[in-house]
């Protein structure tokens, strides 16, 4: 008589885990810290709540790593993965269309009467009148580059994995990674020395909206590959299995292809195509 218990689809059937529920009492805590912590109520409710997010995403990372050791990800699950990596990337790709959107409404209508004060906040013009902003042949492009190089990194330590080059594949990731900070802390720099502020005019805000969460999705991804760094180290990636490297590569290139964007339409045309208005 046949194991009843026994396996025969490739499909992986997960243990109960308790991190759906987990991870939603966290971000309900969070949640109502946030709103009371705007109300002048304490910080610390919403900080416990961020640490109960940060502390499911762990755990919960952990597990699926920990399944794919194990075996459960086969074909059929790899396959379903990559489809749910790339739908979590068009969202994504929806989330900077919204900026965008935002950016490109207050520049090409910067003489809207029909928009509350937005003549007044710019001049009928933009940039703004009055408003100083940045150079993009400076700190963004250097950053543009930077972008650009840790793409051709992150590309050789995935061709390096295919081959089962391993040193490669740990200096592809490393260089990436320090790529990745230095491009961050350029960004922190560039924000604290900017000559305007989120709360200045209708530009500092889609500016800041706008790149800030460029350079958040750039932290995220440079944790991302720190992890795959710290999975190659210890021998859980190989040529035939090896999707978590990949999800962090596509999320890579992502980043970066959004910058170009960025750094195109907000940082040279957003600057330097003229007054527009009527």
């Amino acid at each position: 008589m046949a194991d009843a218990h026994s396996k025969n689809h490739d499909y992986h059937i997960i243990d109960p885990s308790p991190w759906p529920f987990v991870g939603s009492m966290a971000a309900l805590v969070m949640a109502i810290g946030a709103v009371t912590y705007m109300h002048d109520g304490p910080i610390y409710i919403m900080l416990l709540g961020l640490l109960g997010v940060l502390y499911t995403m762990y755990g919960w990372w952990a597990d699926v790593i920990q399944e794919s050791i194990e075996g459960h990800h086969t074909r059929v699950v790899q396959l379903h993965l990559r489809y749910g990596m790339i739908l979590f990337i068009a969202s994504e790709v929806m989330f900077f269309v919204a900026w965008f959107w935002a950016f490109f409404d207050a520049s090409l209508f910067a003489d809207e009467a029909r928009q509350f004060a937005r003549v007044e906040h710019t001049g009928g013009i933009w940039p703004p009148k009055d408003l100083t902003v940045l150079d993009p042949w400076h700190l963004p492009l250097f950053n543009t580059v930077i972008l650009l190089l840790s793409g051709t990194t992150v590309t050789w330590a995935h061709h390096a994995l295919l081959h089962n080059d391993r040193s490669s594949i740990k200096l592809g990731l490393i260089f990436t990674i320090l790529l990745g900070a230095i491009f961050s802390t350029v960004q922190v720099y560039e924000y604290v020395a900017a000559p305007f502020s989120f709360s200045d005019s209708i530009y500092g805000a889609t500016f800041y909206m706008a790149t800030g969460f460029h350079g958040f999705h750039v932290f995220v991804g440079t944790i991302f590959l720190l992890v795959c760094l710290i999975r190659v180290y210890k021998g859980q990636m190989n040529p035939e299995k090896h999707f978590g490297f990949e999800a962090a590569a596509w999320y890579w290139h992502f980043v970066d292809v959004v910058w170009l964007f960025l750094f195109a339409t907000i940082y040279i045309w957003g600057n330097f195509g003229g007054h527009i208005g009527h």
